[in-house]
Order: structure tokens, then sequence, then C-alpha cells
């Protein structure tokens, strides 16, 4: 269920200021079984009551990793970089005043603020599925937030742990700046894409870059652990935008900025948009039943179909009820149907109202679905995430349903929906 800050959004108020939303592509609205705790679909990050952010301060070169009192410290925060068994670089980290800092990880220790676990395609359906070994790293990465207008955010690879630390060990890619300072990767990196344009209807796809330890963006390496970094990117920076993208290899983040999303849809709207689309009856063109898209509530609960669920023809859009004929494959029953309108024959599947507001470019309509899962939302929106490669495996991109995770036909990413309206 939306808790009532995020089902009703209102204009920036003085208690408390939000700085925006974290929201895990791939889940329509929350977890299969329900949000808990500091695990769920979506995260409000809210300026603290005091500030809680660290900067770097003092450096020590040391031949033994355990004389230091910074690591041993567990009030310090200190990152450690390890050159070599016989040298270790340990870069203190003091309190920062100004700043607030949340941290996302796939730990459920208490130094992470958002536990995010790998999303697996199409995990909407029915109970989650244990994954046997997680790429997420435990303390995948930080946003430090400034406590003072506008509120920028900026995204750091790696988090600290329990003792208040991040060590990276020999095997990590870690270098030493001209400027002097160290810096590094993690194993399986942070990435992050600034979509051109901000998050609208115009909006097109950025580049993926890599995000450092302290900050600095890279290019990609050749492969997501290949222990050589990418080139340094002077011209862009860790700031994160609205509709700004984090992968932490196995989830991928939609970072919403504050005003960004007092101007999407609410679910209030979007449950609007679903009555008004049952109150036109819409029928079967065949079977001449009335077609109803279930309430929000029901089509987060995927596992179960609904006796006046639409279906619809992918190939040519025609929506209908569900039929057993026009069969053209034993094998997968719905994976080759004949359309009874057009005779076009393509996947037939149920249609799902994407119920997550903020995946939405605009308030428009929900009138496309996506191919081949079926979730429905507005033709700009489904444009807007069929041209986003999202990441996947160790080097390949593709675009994906943001509802479920679904990888999009590369042929069609989203179909055109003709429903036929009541014949009285």
């Amino acid at each position: 269920m939306f808790s009532p800050n995020q089902e009703e959004h209102c204009g920036p108020t003085k208690d408390p200021i939000k700085y925006g939303e974290l929201v895990v592509l791939g889940y329509n609205g929350s977890l299969p079984n329900g949000d808990r705790g500091r695990r769920k679909s979506r995260f409000a990050l809210y300026k603290r009551s005091k500030a809680n952010g660290v900067k770097p301060s003092t450096v020590h070169i040391l031949n033994t990793p355990q004389a230091s009192k910074a690591v041993n410290c567990k009030v310090q925060h200190s990152i450690s970089y390890t050159l070599s068994r016989n040298q270790t670089v340990v870069v203190e980290y003091c309190h920062d005043k100004d700043t607030d800092m949340f941290q996302i990880g796939r730990s459920t220790e208490s130094p992470i603020d958002f536990v995010v676990t790998d999303t697996l395609s199409g995990s909407q359906e029915g109970e989650e599925t244990p994954i046997t070994q997680s790429t997420i790293s435990r303390f995948a990465c930080r946003v430090v937030c400034e406590r003072v207008l506008p509120y920028t955010a900026r995204i750091y690879a790696a988090g600290f742990d329990s003792s208040k630390n991040i060590f990276l060990g020999e095997k990590a890619a870690k270098w030493k700046n001209p400027d002097g300072h160290m810096d590094g990767l993690t194993t399986n990196g942070v990435l992050v894409m600034h979509p051109r344009g901000g998050f609208t209807e115009e909006s097109k796809p950025g580049v993926w870059r890599e995000i450092s330890v302290c900050g600095d963006v890279y290019t990609l390496r050749e492969t997501r652990s290949a222990q050589t970094r990418g080139k340094l990117v002077e011209c862009e920076s860790n700031v994160l935008q609205d509709g700004s993208l984090v992968d932490l290899c196995g989830a991928t983040l939609l970072w919403r900025t504050a005003d960004g999303l007092f101007h999407t849809p609410t679910q209030k709207h979007l449950e609007a948009l679903r009555q008004e689309i049952n109150a036109a009856r819409p029928q079967c063109p065949v079977g001449l039943n009335t077609l109803a898209f279930p309430s929000m509530q029901r089509s987060r609960a995927l596992s179960s179909l609904e006796d006046k669920q639409p279906w619809v023809y992918l190939a040519c859009g025609h929506v209908h009820g569900y039929h057993n004929w026009g069969h053209r494959s034993e094998q997968e029953p719905n994976a080759q149907r004949e359309c009874p309108m057009c005779r076009t024959v393509g996947p037939y599947v149920p249609l799902w109202l994407g119920c997550e507001p903020a995946f939405y470019v605009d308030v428009g309509a929900p009138t496309h679905a996506f191919v081949p899962c079926g979730h429905v939302c507005s033709e700009k929106s489904a444009k807007y995430w069929a041209e986003i490669p999202l990441p996947h495996g160790t080097h390949a991109f593709h675009a994906a349903c943001p509802f479920c995770a679904t990888q999009l036909s590369l042929t069609q990413g989203y179909a055109k929906l003709i429903f036929q309206g009541p014949i009285d």
C-alpha cells in the first residue's frame, strides 16, 4: 500500500523537507509480498533532524592497516585503499554539518537506510524467488544531500559498513589522482545515467557512466567487474537529477526529485483514469461481454486473473476478453494466437495497469501496453521507457518494462490498444 505521503503529492512544505525518492524498477507499486521496513519498492529521502554527512579529512599511509586508529575507531568514518600487503592508504572522514547521507545496499545491517535485493524479470508474478548468489553489494552506494536549497543530491559508489569503514582490497580497482587523493571502484560498479532533458515526455536517454567511491564520473569498464577503470569524464558530475537511473548490478533505481514528483500523476489520478476506461464499458468484440480493468490493489496481485480482465493481441493491439481459440502452438498456447478481428498472429496476454506513478512522464490516459508483458501506461511513458537501455548482466543493455523488468521486444517495445465500445 502507498503511505499518505506517497499517495498525495503536496507542494514544498516546511516540515519535513523531502529531497527526493528512489524507486526500484521492476515493481508495480510495491514488492510482491508487500513493503516491509527498510525493504520496499520506493524510499523517500527526507531532511534529517541532525546532519549525518561526512567529508574527507586526514590521510594516513600505513604499513599495517590494523595500526590505524581510524579503522579501529567506530566513531570515525574512513575509507581504506589496500595498495599491497605492505601498504594501505586510509582516508579519515569527519562530520559534515551541511549534508545528510543515505546508504543503499543488500545488507540489512543498521547503516543501510534502503535495503535493495536483486530484481527478477517479471518478479511481480507470484511469490518472491530467492537469489542464490546476489551481484548487489552489501554496501552498494551512498547518496549525499545538501541541507540547504536547492538540496543538491550526489551519488557515490560504496557505503560505510557497521564499523563506519569502506575497504577496497588489493583486487579492487583503485588509483591516486593527479591532485594526490585516492579513489577507486567497487567490484561490480555503480552505474548512472542522466536523461537528456530531465524526466519529461521530451526526454532522451543519456549515456551510462560509472561513479567512483569519491564521486567522479568515468566511462564504463570493458566488463562490469574489470580491474581497469574507464576514462575520466570531467564535464559530467555525480549530481542526481530528476529521472536519473542508478544501476547496482542486480537492481536499477530511478531518482525522482521532490519537484518532479509534484508534477507526476497521483495514485488517485491513476485510479480515476482506470474508472474512466471502465465507465466507457469496453467490450470484447467477439464475446460481446463487458471488460474492466481490476482495481489498483488487485493489479498488484498478478497471480489472479479477473473474469472481466482485458486481454490483448500484442501484434495488432485489439483488446478482447479471454477466449480459448486461435492457438497456433500447443507448447506455448498464448505465444502465437490469431486475432479474430484482423487475423494477425502474435502473443495474447492479459492487460495490467501500471500502478507506480513515479514511472510516468506525463498524466496521459493509459492507452499503450508494453510488449510482451502487457503492462499499460500512457503513450509518452511507453515511448520513453522503450528507448531506455538498462544494464543487464555484465555488459549487455536492453529496454525493459519499468513495472515488471521484463525485457521488451526488440522489434516492438509497446503496442497501441484498440478498444471496442459498447454496441447499444
